[in-house]
């Protein structure tokens, strides 16, 4: 153990089975949708896995694969496992991963009733019994488009899925799939195999009491209930003995009733254990049926949600036992250093960052790129496309010959006008090519947007800090309060211009608009951080008072600090109205039901926070109507007057009272910098918000593209 790194325990060399693994970190299985059509595996695929690989991870555990491919699947680029054709290909993968010293887990699976292929190609849904069907509150939050990647999920004849129970003689002849799938995977030279029983599929819907209402030997007591799990292990070790077995079990079901608890958690895991598993992973399952469930369970919201159930199961049995969900590297390394587990696996943190491991080899920790727990990664996979992740747009294009890093001869003086996360990335690349690179911020602090967003959402704060760490050790010169004209650019004389000055947020022309208890997002921005004079002049005299103090003492100029402050006091009233229901209007609506206001959202479209992804939109829509905020779509604005808000709403006329209203609509594009550098004859790139409103995601993609097309 290196007692000289900050995370000693962490970086240790540890055992499962007969694995001997570098270090404690191990990259969780998460579906990307990489994989081809034809279940193989692609360029694509083995590229982002290889990436993972070369940053340090000690152990992968693929994405979950079907057993008895294209039957069984629940996603339409899904890894097969159920033919010998399959091999060569998954030669390959394992081939680049063992290059870097890192080993690999085949994560195995049968879907069962989540085997949404099988739903598409009419194919009969495998359960232990047949399911009671529960309508989804998810689907209402869906915009139209994300609505038609949905409906070839009703089946070939649109009446949805065909459910079948499956007999003893059928379930050994899936105990048989999942042999000869292990096989395939030894021969494809993995190190171990993870079998999957959690998370709805086959396996943990006989585990589960909620769904397994059989009266044999399969059904009834939670030993029963397992023997189906304990009969494939026992197989695969039977027929190979030297094969590392892992098992990914469900400690709880959060919002389904009768369904898996600890207490049959603790059984199945003592019975695993006997049968032959060398190691537990251990994680949970919530209702897909409810949009907050998925937050719960399995990628979990809470930091270190499930860490109580891996100190259950180290308590009951002496097997190695896998911590998963959302834990942060000091709270991995106090668990680790206490025993309370013995290895940490890592899902979204390694997306973010595939260098995360090598980076706390060498100490360089304040360079790890951060999760900002948006769920755009997961939120794809939910319509059926490829994975992908807000702050590393290099996640699925590994595999492009681009060359993103690399030292250019030809050297250039680059000035980026913008610090918002759009231009400082694009400065982090263009630094990391060898150019000269300055950055002109014309506020006081960095961040742009972000900073606003940061103070609704904490986890966006951590990208800013993130960027100007990796600035900082680049030498990035960064002038902040620093306006940018033609005139100055002129006499700075950069060979090129990379324009990221963000969007304009100007209110749409709604009467009543200029009133004093009304304020857009840019003057909201100005009160909280109380940096815009005019719109302070709107408050009573003692807030005035409360926020030139503030300001004084610079202490509205720390987000972390001014989180906490407003949940003591903050110049917004009690019974707030907010006009706009999109990511802003949704995220400003969280932070000031946080702090005790009385919230209604009115938006004008019929989606609400379409530019949030599924997952976390279903998250914070749920949490608001739980903390008795109303939420109106299709709603037409009127007017605003001194007592409320007239609205239309089908075809009929309201007025809603409110002690204050705000505007949460009106972003657009801003080119007018761009425009007015034209004339000299300098190279301009615009990218960001200010060309077209994309938010984190957009601006990050923008600023790579930007730097391979510079």
């Amino acid at each position: 153990m290196n007692q000289n790194i900050k995370y000693p325990f962490l970086t240790s060399s540890g055992s499962i089975g007969n694995l001997d693994l570098k270090n404690r970190i191990i990259m969780a299985a998460m579906g990307s949708n990489f994989a081809g059509e034809d279940g193989h595996t692609t360029e694509k695929l083995e590229a982002y896995y290889e990436e993972r690989a070369k940053g340090g991870v000690g152990l992968i555990i693929l994405e979950t694969s079907a057993i008895t491919w294209p039957a069984g699947a629940s996603m339409p680029n899904m890894l097969g496992f159920s033919k010998d054709e399959f091999i060569p290909d998954l030669q390959s993968l394992t081939q680049k991963i063992h290059q870097h010293g890192t080993k690999v887990a085949a994560q195995l699976n049968h879907s069962g009733k989540i085997a949404q292929e099988d739903v598409i190609a009419g194919r009969p849904i495998l359960v232990p019994s047949i399911p009671k069907s529960e309508p989804s509150d998810m689907f209402g939050l869906l915009t139209e488009k994300e609505i038609m990647s949905f409906v070839k999920a009703a089946g070939p004849d649109g009446k949805g899925p065909r459910y079948h129970e499956l007999t003893i003689k059928e379930i050994k002849t899936e105990i048989q799939h999942f042999v000869d799938a292990a096989k395939r995977a030894e021969k494809s030279n993995f190190d171990a195999v993870e079998i999957h029983a959690g998370h709805g599929y086959l396996i943990s819907s006989f585990l589960s009491p909620a769904v397994n209402k059989r009266k044999d030997e399969y059904g009834g007591t939670p030993k029963n209930r397992a023997r189906l799990l304990l009969e494939i292990i026992a197989e695969i070790k039977k027929e190979l003995p030297n094969l590392t077995v892992l098992v990914r079990l469900d400690a709880n079901e959060y919002r389904i009733q009768d369904g898996i608890t600890p207490k049959d958690f603790l059984i199945t895991a003592s019975l695993a254990e006997k049968a032959g598993a060398d190691a537990l992973d251990i994680s949970s399952y919530g209702n897909s049926s409810k949009g907050i469930a998925f937050t719960e369970a399995p990628l979990v919201h809470k930091p270190g949600g499930f860490i109580k159930f891996a100190k259950m199961a180290k308590k009951t049995v002496s097997i190695p036992i896998i911590a998963v969900g959302r834990i942060e590297l000091n709270v991995a390394e106090a668990g680790l250093k206490n025993e309370d587990f013995d290895f940490i696996a890592m899902g979204r943190k390694l997306l973010a960052d595939p260098g995360l491991p090598n980076k706390i080899l060498s100490g360089q920790e304040h360079l790890i790129r951060p999760c900002i727990y948006c769920y755009v990664c997961v939120s794809q996979i939910f319509i059926n496309q490829p994975m992908m992740c807000a702050v590393n747009s290099q996640l699925g294009n590994e595999y492009r010959n681009e060359n993103i890093i690399h030292t250019t001869a030809d050297q250039k003086n680059i000035l980026v006008i913008g610090a918002g996360p759009s231009g400082m990335e694009a400065a982090r690349l263009l630094a990391m090519r060898g150019h000269h690179v300055e950055i002109w911020e014309k506020d006081k602090d960095i961040g742009g947007t972000v900073r606003v967003a940061a103070l609704a959402y904490e986890p966006n704060g951590h990208l800013i800090s993130y960027l100007k760490n990796s600035l900082t050790a680049l030498g990035i010169k960064i002038k902040t309060n620093t306006l940018a004209t033609t005139e100055s650019i002129k006499i700075f004389k950069p060979d090129h211009v990379v324009v990221a000055t963000g969007a304009t947020r100007d209110a749409p022309d709604i009467k009543g608009k200029h009133l004093k208890h009304v304020f857009d997002g840019e003057q909201l921005k100005g009160l909280l951080f109380g940096s815009d004079a005019s719109v302070i002049k709107k408050l009573s005299l003692f807030q005035q008072l409360i926020l030139k103090i503030g300001r004084i003492s610079q202490l509205l100029r720390n987000v972390t600090v001014l989180r906490f402050l407003s949940k003591i006091w903050m110049p917004i009233s009690k019974k707030i109205i907010i006009i706009g229901g999109d990511l802003v209007g949704l995220e400003l609506a969280e932070f000031l039901i946080e702090r005790g206001r009385k919230v209604k959202v009115f938006e004008p479209s019929p989606s609400l926070g379409k530019n949030l992804s599924i997952v976390r939109r279903s998250r914070v829509v749920h949490l608001l109507k739980e903390h008795g905020a109303e939420l109106l779509t299709n709603v037409n604005i009127k007017e605003i007057s001194k007592k409320g808000v007239l609205y239309e709403l089908a075809e009929d006329e309201h007025l809603e009272e409110s002690d204050q209203v705000i505007i949460a609509l009106g972003t657009n594009s801003n080119l007018d910098l761009s425009n007015s550098l034209k004339n000299l004859g300098i190279p301009i790139t615009s990218i960001g918000d200010c060309t077209s409103v994309g938010y984190i995601h957009g601006a990050i993609a923008d600023a790579r593209e930007a730097t391979l097309n510079l």
